[in-house]
């Protein structure tokens, strides 16, 4: 066994001993989040990076890899694909979806790739959450080939996104700070200036910040406001007790009903910006 097959046996390890629990979480946010916020950026995000049938394509921060599986069927297998993400749990699940994707447990700011290494990278809603953003970025654009593309979708301001500011404010007067913190983190990156200064800065040329107009759809009050409460805010480690999750949930009914449908779907704005760039 040479250096790179012990490197992706220890990487395989690291995948299959993901914890029941870690697990559970990836699917739960694969089965209410994906189709709900995630899945209609995929195809923006891909054409942003304009991926052709032959590129090698790195997706960072893949989570469950629902970007990941959009490109695969754009290079039709001729090119190659590749998702890394930080949590384990997240790749054991995109793996069960995807197993012909080359799935890497790895961090943004430290990508465990050679330095042009490939055509495309994409990113879709990851940005926000990394440790250090612009070393992230310096990566993502390290591992480009010349003349390779970049494409970076994150979430536009709260401001821009009613719905959540709404349930931003129940968290905050309900459950406290941290609470409505863990919630507001990923409308963190909303000015379009600051996308812009970020990645030049990261030496990258013809930056462009495009805003797209993207549509929540939960099927229902109780899935959206329930996925938050006991599905985001234990990953940004704010755990409620369930007493108090069963008053917001109700409490939400009345703050969130403009947002509810006939059906008691629950259907709102939810824009986006996609950087894109070239090394």
């Amino acid at each position: 066994m040479d250096r790179g097959d012990s490197f992706r046996a220890r990487e395989d390890r690291a995948i299959n001993a993901a914890s029941g629990e870690s697990v559970a979480a990836a699917r739960a946010y694969e089965q209410f989040f994906v189709p709900a916020l995630f899945a209609e950026w995929t195809a923006w995000v891909a054409d942003a990076a304009r991926i052709g049938t032959s590129d090698r394509v790195l997706d960072v921060a893949c989570g469950t890899g629902v970007l990941a599986r959009e490109i695969r069927s754009r290079t039709g297998g001729n090119g190659g694909v590749t998702g890394l993400d930080a949590n384990a749990g997240m790749l054991a699940v995109a793996a069960e979806r995807a197993p012909d994707i080359e799935w890497r447990h790895g961090t943004a700011e430290s990508l465990p790739f050679p330095d042009r290494s490939f055509d495309a990278v994409v990113s879709q809603f990851g940005l926000m959450f990394f440790s250090d953003r612009q070393r992230a970025v310096r990566e993502m654009a390290r591992v480009l080939a010349p003349g390779g593309r970049l494409a970076v979708a994150v979430w536009d301001s709260l401001d821009d996104t009613p719905a959540y500011a709404a349930e931003v404010a129940l968290l905050e007067r309900m459950a406290g700070r941290a609470a409505a913190d863990a919630l507001r983190a990923p409308f963190v990156l909303g000015s379009t200036r600051a996308l812009v200064e970020l990645f030049e800065t990261a030496g990258l040329g013809g930056v462009i910040v495009q805003t797209r107009r993207g549509t929540a759809r939960f099927p229902s009050l109780g899935t959206m406001v329930g996925a938050d409460l006991r599905g985001w805010l234990p990953v940004m480690g704010v755990v409620l007790p369930e007493d108090l999750i069963s008053r917001i949930l109700k409490e939400a009914e009345i703050v969130l009903a403009p947002y509810v449908q006939r059906d008691g779907a629950v259907v709102f704005d939810s824009p986006g910006h996609i950087v894109t760039a070239t090394r």
